[in-house]
């Protein structure tokens, strides 16, 4: 059974598609990138802010999901720029247990929505 999950805590979907999919015990979340949900705009102060913020609102749509990081099975980084890397795993090791860390891809794109650096999808289960 397909479920739809929303929240307030994290940016309004700006296109045809959902914060993230339910199915039986598996969430799909659709890729957050660093827009603040009360003002929806931009958190690009620099890219350690930029990715906090991604990684906050990936936080509400797990929660609003009833789960937490610790559920998180495999996630997608999409950066910008390949130098930004360590900067960016600093602060998205700050979610994860190191022993427990899902698997990941880390890829560099051409451009993103709304020209940010990062956005990050992930898939997690009960």
């Amino acid at each position: 059974m397909k479920k739809i999950i929303f929240t307030t805590k994290a940016p309004a979907p700006i296109g045809p598609y959902n914060q993230a999919v339910l199915i039986n015990d598996t969430l799909y979340t659709s890729g957050q990138i660093a827009l603040h949900p009360e003002t929806m705009e931009l958190v690009m102060d620099n890219i350690e802010a930029e990715t906090k913020q991604v990684m906050e609102n990936m936080k509400a749509v797990l929660e609003a999901a009833e789960m937490t990081f610790d559920n998180v099975i495999k996630t997608t980084i999409f950066i910008m720029n390949m130098n930004d890397f360590g900067r960016i795993n600093t602060v998205y090791g700050n979610y994860f247990d190191e022993k427990t860390a899902p698997a990941r891809e880390t890829v560099q794109v051409a451009c993103l929505p709304k020209n940010v650096n990062v956005e990050i999808s992930m898939i997690a289960v009960k």
